[in-house]
Formats: C-alpha cells, sequence, structure tokens
C-alpha cells in the first residue's frame, strides 16, 4: 500500500481527498516585504476557509529557510482537520539574502537537510538551533515533498546544487519532487536535468506551469510522464481565469489529464484573514465551479484528488 506523508504523520495514499496544491500557511521572504504570513491564528482561520471551501488537504509548498513553522503546521491541521503535506527543499536563488548560510551549503549538506525533513522530521521553525517540531499527539512532523526552484530561462549553480541534492533525496525515499519555474520556462531542460540524475518525470510537478499558457507545450510536458501545477487563479494582471480555464479545457481535449490545482496565493495581502483578499477558498467557491461548467465534475475530481493522490504516494 502506498503512502502520503502528512504532517500528523503518514496516510494511506487512498484516503487523501480533494487537495489544493500548492498554497503557504507560512512564508517570509526578501522578495516579499511586507508581505509575510507569519501569525499562527491568521493562518489557521485561512486553514479552515480553504477547508470550508470543499478542500480537504493542501500542499505547503514553503521551503527551508522561509519561514516554515512545521510544528504550527501539524497544530493547524490538528485543529481544522485540514491534512496538510509539508515540504523541504530550498526554492530559486533570489529567495535567499546574500550571506544566508543555504548560500554555503553544498549539495551534500543540503541532501541531508532534506532527508532529515522527509525521514526524521523537520525542525519546529526555521530559527537556529529550533528544537524537532512535534505534532499535538507527540510525533515528529515529517515532510511529504521536496520543493525546489529555477530562474527564468536559467539554472543558477545554486539552484542547481539543490536539484542535485533533491535528486539524492529522492534516490533514497522516493518522495516527489515539486519544482518552481519562472512562466514555465526550462521545463523541458528540468525533465532532462533531473531525468539525468535519476528522477523520473512521473514524480515531478512544474509548478506555475499555466503561466505560459501553451497547450503544445503542456502536451509534451505530459506525455513525458510530468505533473503540471495549475495555480494561477485570481491574477487577472498575468492571465484571467477565462484564460486558464480556456488552457485547461484545450489540453483536455488534446488528451491531457496531468493536473493538479492550486491557488498559491502566498501573501498577506491576499489572505482575508490578515486583511487582504481573495483568499484561500477562492480556488473552490470561485474557480472550479467554471472550470467544472467547462470541462466537468469528473475531470475536476481527477485533477483534484486523483492526481495529487498519484504524486504524492511514497
Amino acid at each position: 500500500m502506498t503512502s502520503v506523508r502528512t504532517v500528523l504523520g503518514d496516510i494511506p495514499a487512498d484516503a487523501l481527498g480533494p487537495t489544493n496544491a500548492h498554497e503557504h500557511l507560512f512564508q517570509v521572504s526578501p522578495l516579499l516585504p511586507g508581505d509575510e504570513i507569519d501569525d499562527p491564528a491568521r493562518s489557521a482561520e485561512e486553514a479552515a476557509s480553504l477547508r470550508d471551501s470543499g478542500f480537504a488537504a493542501m500542499i505547503d509548498a514553503t521551503p527551508i529557510g522561509l519561514g516554515r513553522r512545521s510544528a504550527e503546521l501539524a497544530v493547524i491541521s490538528e485543529r481544522t482537520g485540514l491534512t496538510v503535506v509539508a515540504a523541504t527543499g530550498i526554492h530559486r536563488e533570489a529567495h535567499y539574502a546574500e550571506g544566508h548560510p543555504l548560500r554555503a551549503a553544498s549539495s551534500d549538506e543540503r541532501a541531508a537537510l532534506f532527508l532529515r525533513d522527509l525521514q526524521d522530521g523537520c525542525p519546529s521553525s526555521d530559527a537556529a538551533a529550533a528544537e524537532p517540531a512535534r505534532s499535538p499527539g507527540g510525533d515528529p512532523v515529517r515532510a511529504g515533498i521536496v520543493k525546489t526552484g529555477i530562474g527564468y530561462w536559467s539554472i543558477s549553480a545554486f539552484e542547481l546544487s539543490t536539484l542535485e541534492a533533491a535528486a539524492r533525496a529522492h534516490a533514497e525515499t522516493g518522495a516527489p519532487i515539486m519544482v518552481h519555474l519562472e512562466f514555465c520556462t526550462a521545463a523541458h531542460e528540468v525533465l532532462d536535468l533531473l531525468g539525468g540524475l535519476g528522477v523520473a518525470a512521473e514524480r515531478i510537478l512544474l509548478a506555475h506551469a499555466d503561466r505560459d499558457p501553451d497547450p503544445a507545450l503542456h502536451i509534451e510536458l505530459m506525455a513525458r510522464g510530468a505533473w503540471l501545477g495549475y495555480d494561477g487563479m485570481a491574477r487577472p494582471r498575468t492571465r484571467s481565469d477565462d484564460e486558464l480555464v480556456t488552457l485547461t479545457e484545450r489540453v483536455v481535449a488534446a488528451g491531457g489529464d496531468r493536473i493538479l490545482l492550486g491557488g498559491d496565493v502566498a501573501r498577506a495581502t491576499r489572505y482575508v484573514a490578515y486583511g487582504g483578499m481573495p483568499g484561500l477558498a477562492y480556488l473552490g467557491r470561485r474557480y472550479l465551479p467554471r472550470l467544472a461548467a467547462r470541462i466537468g465534475d469528473e475531470l475536476v475530481a481527477r485533477f483534484t484528488t486523483d492526481n495529487p493522490r498519484a504524486l504524492l504516494a511514497f
């Protein structure tokens, strides 16, 4: 039996309910000054709104060094009933200021951090010398996915080192890998690189693929076995919801179905509980009904339930 590794322990993969595949309950980055998601009570309120919008689970895609609060994730999961899959890994280089200790970490050292989080448990926070995170029941809080990232048509030495470390962690554990892409650039190159390191495309989620709404490209990536993250809803400055629904409709018509859906709201000013909008409930309450009207409930269920189960299963 395959399992999904959650912050409250492993569960059978077929027990995972509808899953938002890309959100952040905590995140602090120098790229987003003034938009810190760092209040446990407000984040718990936002998580509850996601649950009430029809989702049973979420991937928290905040990796090491960006304000993770692993112990708080477990508390929020236990109190709200929302299943949370936490991330280990390291984001793209731009998220780490000059002098950040992760900049000096070797690929081997990064791999050791990822394996610690996946196997033994995460620290309670990203603070130096943080105690091991424990769930309300006293168990270790372990990560269930490795989050990485690259730049716009670029893979820096820093990012390459992380991808190499992620591949090593995957080889030892079977954990899936999420790769942040800038507007879906270098997607084939990432699959080539990780494939050369022994990671099958079937174990890779390419985040933000919808930010290049090119159905032919998406079909190519799916044909290689990759999962694509569509997570740009409520961002009309880049793509309207109608454009994303149309993209999905065209991909489905061409035979593609390896899609996972998320919101990646990712900023305090966009969380209702922090005083912003549209909040984590937007995906379930406002986007999914529009999508279902165009492609049907069966495919929406595949994107939100069946596909996350397949990706996240160890």
